[in-house]
């Protein structure tokens, strides 16, 4: 006799929706249950990009898409061959939500809403017929048999047969995971701002350049450089080329107490000497003029200012008068400015770990663990993180989807 496979996914986020969702699609006779210990399942969900919700990228060449990813770029390469946005999009819209491309590669629903990302988890959820079990946190897993006995915070217990650990980057999933056998690495914050510990420059918020190249040293050593767009904030600096420089440099910076160099070129598209030859125009034709007025190069009036008062420029200085000196002091401060790194702020209310469960200890194929036969991960309790841009949730879609078609594959004999 075939008893129904019983199935359980922790973690009521992305990656757990889409897991169990996948389950129950692949073998409607499992009883499948998602657990969530909040009272509010997809909250990530529902605050992602801006509240819009960055579902995805359009990026449909797994070669090319792995090259996003600062950890989990290789081990994903052949799940993306199995599960890639352009299925995301395909599985969007086959649940009645379709899907737009903006400029930047970034997909987002037609809607704006990330309501309606959810929306739609949540039916389709209910149509696969899953059990959901909000607000219900679990305290421990232990191996049973040839299955797991799941301990909840109530003292209630319950067996399945096969379980899916889509925590996030969460203690209790680590938790479970190690008391499981498997080894965590290190969790340090990626996706974040630079606070830079400089009035004046806090004074241009607002202010965007696109591109810039940011480069961080560390130790004396160039580490990794970026190129994109920048904004200047209240307490410093953002924008892609910053969170995309934070998530390649999370662990060194963390190693570092995010304290370091910061060499910004604001021209990248111009040579250091082209730079200087336009600012020789600019002194030749209008000697008699302010340099603060008059600046010759293509950036914001107010950013200009600012970066000449950092070669000592005053705004009554006449291009005339500026001496060779001066003038190169004010080329390098275009070209490789120097600032100081103080620490790290957050990128809105969206919070992307690295480190989570190693990865050589996990089958890509299918998500399941290596060491413990039946469990399985998907999401960001990896230790997978992307750069900004939809890279995180096409990861938790991927991981999710595989380990869900696994686990719901073959029943359990009696």
């Amino acid at each position: 006799m075939v008893l129904p496979l019983k199935i359980v996914v922790i973690g009521g986020g992305a990656a757990g929706f889409f897991g169990a969702i996948a389950c129950a699609e692949a073998n409607p006779q499992a009883q499948v249950t998602l657990i969530e210990a909040s009272r509010q399942p997809l909250a990530k969900v529902l605050i992602s990009g801006g509240g819009r919700c960055n579902v995805t990228h359009a990026c449909f060449h797994p070669e090319e898409l792995v090259l996003n990813y600062p950890r989990g770029g290789k081990a994903l390469r052949g799940a993306f061959t199995r599960f890639q946005p352009l299925d995301t999009v395909d599985w969007f819209v086959a649940h009645g939500v379709n899907l737009k491309t903006e400029a930047d590669g970034r997909m987002f629903p037609i809607t704006d809403r990330s309501e309606t990302i959810a929306e739609c988890l949540i039916k389709a959820a209910f149509t696969a017929g899953l059990e959901l079990s909000i607000g219900t946190p679990v305290i421990s897993v232990n191996r049973q048999n040839a299955g797991f006995e799941i301990i909840f915070k109530s003292g209630e217990t319950k067996y399945c047969d096969r379980l899916l650990l889509a925590t996030g980057s969460s203690i209790i999933g680590y938790k479970i995971a190690r008391e499981l056998g498997h080894h965590i690495e290190p969790p340090v914050p990626s996706l974040f701002t630079f606070n830079i510990a400089d009035p004046q420059l806090r004074a241009l918020a607002g202010i965007s350049v696109n591109p810039v190249n940011l480069r961080l040293s560390i130790a004396g050593e160039n580490q990794l450089q970026q190129t994109g767009p920048l904004l200047i904030t209240h307490w410093g600096l953002s924008g892609p080329a910053v969170l995309k420089l934070s998530a390649w440099g999370a662990r060194i910076l963390n190693q570092n107490r995010y304290q370091c160099k910061l060499f910004i070129n604001w021209l990248p598209n111009l040579q250091q000497e082209e730079v200087r030859q336009k600012l020789l125009d600019v002194k030749e034709e209008w000697g008699k003029k302010a340099i603060a007025l008059h600046r010759g190069v293509d950036l914001p009036h107010r950013l200009w200012q600012y970066l000449i008062s950092r070669a000592d420029i005053t705004t009554e200085d006449r291009w005339a008068g500026i001496s060779n000196k001066t003038l190169n002091q004010l080329v390098q401060e275009i070209s490789q400015g120097e600032y100081a790194i103080t620490g790290k702020g957050a990128f809105k209310e969206e919070f992307v770990t690295c480190g989570g469960v190693s990865l050589k200890e996990v089958n890509f194929k299918t998500m399941e663990s290596k060491l413990v036969p039946g469990l399985y991960f998907a999401g960001e309790i990896l230790d997978v993180d992307g750069i900004t841009g939809g890279f995180n949730f096409q990861s938790a879609w991927t991981t999710a989807y595989l380990a869900g078609r696994e686990m719901g594959m073959e029943g359990v004999q009696n």
